[in-house]
């Protein structure tokens, strides 16, 4: 994208509430029916649908760590990035807020100790990794999947036929590893949005999902641009 246009901000904000919307809320609301799997596979088969869908319009990254790494890799501007990022906190917001009003349709939920789908280290995590596990784990599998998008729409390649599959199933295999870990972020913006909501712990904790998921995506630039030596393309689609 060349200049900022309200339209691209909108679909960068209208596909981080969709994400956060169907794959935080899979996970609030089905996760004891679906499993880990089906969690994955909702954050993945979700982002696949919106790179096809808004793709062309914002080039739909719906993720800062994306933005982030398309700044380091030259494919957009800085003044872009701030935009685009402060749409997709926005967007994560209005996400977190429509699963909590699904949420809090059935009886007897709390938000308190039902949680939000939030990230979380130590006490926070499902399985109660500390804070260098989840540190390192933010940081390789952010990188993974910033890598991929840069690579998959690279000017090598056709965006619009090449992108969607691979992005889609790389945060799915993302979520299989981290969900045990840490709820798996790899998004700042989806790590944002519940937190906020959801306040205590999860709002205290929220540094680590933006510092680590940040630092991937920059190594991820960095190798895309100086060890792959790829151009990256104006139209970089995508994430979580």
């Amino acid at each position: 994208m060349k200049s900022i246009s309200i339209s691209a901000l909108g679909a960068e904000g209208l596909g981080t509430a969709l994400l956060v919307i169907f794959g935080v809320g899979t996970a609030v609301i089905a996760g004891d029916t679906v499993g880990t799997p089906g969690i994955a596979l909702a954050f993945g088969l979700t982002l696949l649908a919106l790179v096809y869908a808004i793709g062309p319009i914002s080039g739909c990254h719906i993720n800062p760590a994306v933005t982030v790494g398309a700044l380091i890799a030259r494919a957009i501007t800085p003044i872009t990035a701030a935009f685009y990022i402060v749409a997709q906190a926005v967007g994560a917001l209005i996400g977190a807020l429509v699963v909590l009003a699904l949420a809090s349709g059935r009886p007897g939920y709390s938000l308190s100790s039902d949680s939000l789908g939030t990230n979380g280290f130590a006490g926070s995590s499902p399985g109660e990794y500390d804070l260098v596990s989840v540190a390192v784990f933010e940081t390789i599998a952010t990188a993974t999947l910033v890598l991929v998008v840069l690579a998959t729409t690279a000017r090598s390649v056709h965006p619009a036929l090449a992108a969607g599959i691979p992005i889609g199933l790389t945060l799915t295999v993302l979520h299989l590893l981290g969900i045990g870990i840490d709820s798996t972020s790899v998004n700042p913006a989806r790590s944002f949005g519940p937190a906020l909501v959801a306040g205590g712990p999860a709002l205290s904790q929220l540094w680590v999902f933006v510092i680590f998921p940040v630092l991937g995506a920059v190594l991820a630039g960095l190798i895309h641009r100086f060890v792959l030596k790829v151009p990256a393309s104006t139209d970089t689609a995508v994430s979580a």
